[in-house]
């Protein structure tokens, strides 16, 4: 079955519930049908729980946020072990961790244990309580907010939990027309309505699996890996992007060509999700930072440089060599 048809819906659904942020509502669908958790770092009150809110109600997933402070414990996101005094047997109570679309509220405001408690469920799709496994529900998705690190109160995210995230994206201030129409809709009471669920867990799924059914010509994954590893070389990076970076923007790329509307990839879709994908993977030297640079500005020097590859249609959607 082709469900391509859905994703035009749910982000018609979504833009009219976040006003003007129609890339950064695209990025987002294109994490959750890669399969990847996503990093909205952005100051207070800019709409990220709101987004998160209506992603999980929008897809009829079920949603538990986790509201971090600085003595969040472990257990507060697993869930803990009870035990029965009449039974003398343990029994599992699940925490929040156990929903479909999680949103992590400023997880830079809890201590570094807590945030590494995040590790496994991200990356393994479990989590591990007093020595028993319990899988987590499927789609599962990650979407953790954190506020600038130069805010007090809070700590910063280590290498290891950012190279996790499959993007990093930005919500931003409003412009003043957007901003007019929602103080007008606040008014009018409109944003109490509750969203209708307009497609399922089936759906999503089916749509996961035709992401992964992307054709990519090997063109452009030979692409993908100079650009990944341009990052090594650059005497303005200290830190490049890993190999897991490598394989995040293969399946972003065929992501976001899925969410265009085609089943093949191109060297422009490679180059609209590099930065969210990669820039929080890179590190920025000293010196470089001294000159004002940012990874953003290094990266879109990088892509620059690299050759593009040049392929005929019928090579872009694998009918010819």
């Amino acid at each position: 079955m082709d469900y391509q048809k859905y994703v035009d819906k749910v982000m018609e659904r979504l833009n009219q519930r976040i006003l003007g942020k129609e890339q950064q509502i695209r990025l987002l669908i294109i994490a959750l049908l890669s399969k990847g958790h996503v990093l909205l770092e952005d100051v207070p009150g800019v709409g990220k729980t709101t987004l998160a809110v209506a992603l999980a109600k929008t897809m009829d997933l079920s949603f538990g946020r986790i509201q971090f402070t600085p003595d969040t414990l472990p257990s507060d996101i697993t869930g803990v072990s009870i035990y029965h005094m009449n039974s003398g047997e343990f029994s599992y109570r699940s925490g929040p961790i156990m929903n479909q679309i999680i949103l992590a509220d400023e997880i830079n405001r809890t201590s570094p244990k807590t945030q590494a408690s995040l590790l496994e469920a991200m990356a393994e799709g479990q989590v591990s309580v007093d020595g028993t496994i319990y899988p987590l529900p499927t789609p599962f998705m990650v979407i953790a907010t954190q506020n600038p690190i130069d805010f007090l109160g809070t700590y910063q995210l280590p290498e290891a939990q950012l190279d996790r995230f499959f993007m990093r994206l930005s919500l931003g201030y409003p412009d003043r027309e957007h901003e007019r129409i929602m103080a007008k809709d606040y008014l009018d009471a409109k944003y109490q309505t509750d969203l209708e669920p307009l497609i399922n867990q089936e759906i999503i799924q089916g749509m996961q699996q035709e992401v992964e059914r992307q054709f990519i010509h090997p063109d452009i994954v030979d692409y993908i890996v100079s650009i990944v590893e341009e990052t090594r070389k650059q005497d303005t990076i200290s830190l490049g992007a890993s190999p897991r970076a490598t394989l995040f923007l293969l399946r972003a790329s065929q992501g976001c060509a899925y969410v265009s509307g085609r089943n093949y990839v191109l060297p422009d879709d490679v180059k609209e999700i590099a930065a969210p994908v990669l820039c929080h993977r890179i590190m920025v030297s000293v010196e470089a930072r001294v000159k004002k640079l940012t990874a953003d500005k290094v990266l879109k020097e990088i892509l620059l440089h690299i050759p593009v590859p040049v392929l005929s249609k019928e090579a872009l959607c694998g009918k010819t060599d």
